[in-house]
């Protein structure tokens, strides 16, 4: 294993070791789960290529054969180039056997079959819904990549999905990277003590205490080379509107940094307070660098307004969670500026200090974690309450400094800790293994992803009755 993905691995060890982040006590186990034997991993109709990710390290215990079930075409061929690419890489290279089954029969034959016991699903979402009811229904575990449902009828049936998989014995469990963010990790680590943040402010509709947003690009470099995007990335019938992609990753931060280790209600705890949705403009030379098609396939048409395809993937949710008022967004530009990449803001305001993530140019593009006090409380004072938590969070993370700058604290983050989103795949199949070896999820896991799709389906409708 490669030094970075070493020290990720150690990074996602770190961040669950506390009690509030653990497999709950007491959690139910049910009959046939805590798997002893080699995990076999089934890759699902693999159109987005967070689905080869899952690969680019190879884990103790997973078997290095991989049956991928999925129909002919340039996604299915994409993604074979991906793994090869791992497999021939001079530095840690992998060996990932792929044994291809395609066909119009693929999704009856992986039920069927049960070539291996976990379904890796990321690819075309307005499939997700079926293909995570054909494998739960099978008796076959499922990591599924963001989002796991795009529509309100989407979330019903992940409800009849998450019963129909303890019934059978199974996990269900999404692909959640941005918890394995250094940044991110030391934010929720910062906002668990009060001495430095107080308690925390519920904020207002208008004012809300907690934003979170970010930004995102059709046109990006992945593993090395400019990504090409399937067309149907951007019809969000296929796709999902943007409001419920991204946003996912937004609102689980919400739910595991303000109230780690409990367990969510959508519909008890969450109050949409409003929801709004607009386009990102992509010409045809744009499309045709993206995919590599000369032209808008049908499909399509009906976005395109005077020759400009409207892409709808850009979103804002207000809502209160337990009385916490929040404020995710989400908006998607085409291509990256030189010397950027996908950015995020995250800022959870206390009564004494507000945590912020910062990921500008001030900051080299790199997300960077700040201390800032609230209105009252002098600097030297937050300082003070720092330097007292220090020693339990270079305990936990050795390498850490505090440094001042005018009106705020940053935390120093070395390098070695940056491993990057490619690297965060292993953390999260890391995580899902732990898992499965203990036979259950943690109790607030399953509840906090319905709660999460529960909001995201309801702010687009929302959204779209405007």
């Amino acid at each position: 294993m490669r030094p970075a993905a070493a020290l990720g691995l150690f990074l996602f060890a770190a961040a669950c070791s506390s009690p509030s982040s653990g497999p709950a006590e007491g959690a139910a186990k049910p009959a046939g789960l805590g798997l002893t034997g080699e995990v076999r991993l089934i890759t699902l109709d693999p159109g987005h290529f967070h689905a080869a990710l899952v690969q680019k390290t190879m884990l103790p215990g997973i078997s290095p054969v991989v049956h991928v079930y999925a129909p002919e075409g340039p996604e299915l061929r994409d993604h074979l180039a991906r793994i090869d690419g791992f497999n021939r890489r001079a530095a840690d290279p992998t060996r990932w056997e792929e044994q291809i089954t395609t066909g119009p029969d693929f999704l009856e034959r992986l039920a069927r079959e049960k070539a291996g016991n976990v379904v890796v699903i990321a690819g075309n979402n307005a499939r997700k819904a079926a293909y995570i009811e054909a494998a739960v229904g099978a008796g076959l575990n499922v990591l599924a990549d963001k989002p796991m449902a795009v529509t309100p009828e989407d979330y019903g049936r992940l409800k009849a999905a998450f019963a129909t998989a303890r019934k059978n014995g199974v996990l269900l469990y999404d692909i959640m990277t941005e918890r394995s963010e250094i940044a991110t990790i030391l934010q929720r680590e910062i906002v668990a003590v009060p001495d430095v943040i107080g308690a925390l402010d519920k904020g207002t509709a208008d004012d809300p205490a907690v934003v979170m947003a970010s930004v995102h690009y059709f046109y990006k470099v992945v593993s090395g080379s400019p990504l090409v995007r399937p067309p149907w990335f951007y019809d969000t019938a296929q796709q999902g509107e943007g409001i419920v992609d991204v946003t996912t990753h937004l609102v689980d931060l919400v739910q595991w940094e303000c109230f780690p280790g409990e367990a969510i209600d959508g519909p008890a705890d969450i109050a949409l307070t409003g929801a709004r949705r607009w386009t990102t403009a992509v010409t045809r030379d744009q499309f045709r660098r993206s995919t590599g098609l000369a032209d808008f396939p049908d499909y399509l048409r009906r976005s395109v307004v005077d020759g400009v395809l409207r892409v709808s993937s850009n979103g804002e949710i207000d809502y209160a969670l337990r009385g916490l008022h929040v404020r995710v967004s989400v908006a998607w530009n085409f291509e990256t500026p030189e010397g950027s990449g996908d950015t995020h803001f995250s800022v959870i305001r206390g009564s004494r200090a507000s945590a912020v993530i910062r990921q500008e140019k001030e900051q080299g593009y790199k997300p960077e974690l700040y201390v800032e006090p609230a209105r009252g409380v002098p600097l030297a004072d937050l300082g003070a309450a720092l330097n007292r938590a220090w020693p339990f969070l270079i305990r936990k993370f050795p390498g850490l400094t505090l440094a001042e700058e005018p009106g705020r604290w940053r935390i120093v983050i070395p390098d070695a800790y940056r491993i990057g989103h490619e690297a965060h795949f292993a953390e999260v199949t890391a995580r899902f293994l732990q898992y499965l070896k203990e036979g259950r999820l943690p109790a607030w896991e399953e509840p906090g992803m319905l709660a999460k799709y529960y909001l995201t389906t309801q702010a687009l409708a929302r959204a779209l009755a405007k």
